[in-house]
């Protein structure tokens, strides 16, 4: 083969290969999104986020991420974070809410992850590791199916392998799922399976690797009740308590039940119908 031809093949790799990835400027936002293809983080220039007071029902919860929290932005030992349970309770708000609060403190920044990236987690780790920052590291809404083989690099978050976790970083997921996988399949696994207290070890074993479990449940009327009551004095909306709640639980009825996903909504029409800007 000519030198030229070498040339050309040499040039043709050149172009085709992934650009080599650059650091972001971290100091320039408090938020970063992972994205691939190519590598980047983007930075978040305002957080959609309500304030930690505004978070009601979840006391036990807050108080036990924020200590956390606390503790992992001033450089302490701190644990990864399994926010698992009811639909629209605040789990990613919580989250978020917590890092508006102990930002403010101590700098920390928050990275999301999103659940098909998880594969790229790797080269992540490797650009968050040589920061002069610390991290955390945010995936919503985190599940897996039965043929589902994103899990196996999520330990690498949860267990670091041979180089361990960054002492920069903490991970801190929601899931509906206690387990990160349905219970039907958990079971149907295992009446299948030749070995059946092994069949799913690997998968269920999973969320064990988190060092807080933090459960949330539905909630009951008058926590929602409180919420909506909240947001209207935060945001200065006006309304009669006894109108409040009439309207509150019809709303709730058409929604087929209650939660604070609900109450925030059913919030957003109240201020919208009073002409009230929440920007």
């Amino acid at each position: 083969m000519s030198d030229d031809m070498l040339k050309r093949i040499a040039e043709a790799l050149e172009r085709i290969a992934p650009a080599p990835l650059t650091v972001p400027d971290f100091d320039a936002a408090d938020a970063f999104v992972w994205h691939v293809d190519p590598d980047r983080l983007v930075p978040v220039t305002r957080i959609s986020r309500v304030d930690l007071s505004l978070l009601v029902g979840v006391d036990r919860s807050r108080d036990t991420l924020l200590a956390n929290t606390r503790q992992f932005a001033r450089g302490l030992p701190a644990n990864n974070a399994l926010l698992w349970g009811a639909r629209g309770m605040g789990k990613s708000s919580l989250v978020k809410a917590i890092h508006g609060a102990v930002n403010a403190e101590h700098p920390v920044k928050i990275v999301e992850l999103q659940r098909e990236d998880l594969p790229s987690v790797g080269r992540l780790l490797g650009l968050l590791r040589g920061a002069d920052h610390r991290f955390i590291l945010f995936c919503d809404d985190l599940s897996f199916s039965h043929d589902d083989q994103h899990y196996k690099s999520l330990k690498a978050v949860l267990d670091g392998g041979i180089e361990g976790r960054p002492d920069n970083v903490v991970l801190y997921a929601t899931s509906n799922r206690r387990h990160l996988m349905p219970r039907d399949m958990i079971e149907n696994e295992r009446s299948t399976a030749i070995s059946p207290s092994e069949a799913t070890e690997e998968k269920v074993s999973l969320s064990d690797r988190f060092g807080l479990w933090l459960g949330f449940h539905p909630c009951s009327q008058d926590d929602y009740l409180t919420m909506i009551r909240g947001y209207c004095d935060a945001y200065g909306v006006s309304v009669e308590e006894e109108t409040l709640c009439a309207e509150a639980i019809e709303w709730q009825a058409t929604r087929g039940g209650r939660s604070g996903r609900v109450a925030w909504q059913f919030f957003l029409d109240l201020a919208g119908r009073q002409g009230v800007s929440l920007g």
